[in-house]
């Protein structure tokens, strides 16, 4: 998913801010793997991206900052499940689908 957000540290123009990843490892004989994600978020979208996760049956584990000094704020949320790979993948894009 690319975002077209304008981001600034320290004043100064970045383009690393804001990548976003999508995992699974421990992949077993009937599909069922370790998913995991990270993706950059501005506070605002918060609630509503997490509500979207629940409501999927995702883990949100955790939510902070990399970059102090940041404009706009972005905030990486991480959230993971056990399940098979592509299910994790639809109910990410679905979750996704709320970003601006």
């Amino acid at each position: 998913m690319k975002r077209s957000l304008r981001i600034a540290i320290q004043g100064r123009p970045s383009r690393g801010v804001g990548m976003e990843e999508v995992m699974f490892e421990s992949l077993d004989q009937i599909g069922i793997a370790l998913n995991m994600a990270e993706v950059a978020i501005l506070p605002e979208e918060v609630p509503l991206f997490t509500k979207k996760l629940v409501d999927q049956g995702i883990i949100s584990s955790a939510l902070h900052n990399h970059w102090i000094f940041t404009e706009p704020n972005i905030l990486y949320i991480h959230f993971q499940s056990v399940e098979p790979p592509l299910t994790f993948a639809r109910k990410t894009a679905a979750a996704l689908s709320v970003l601006r």
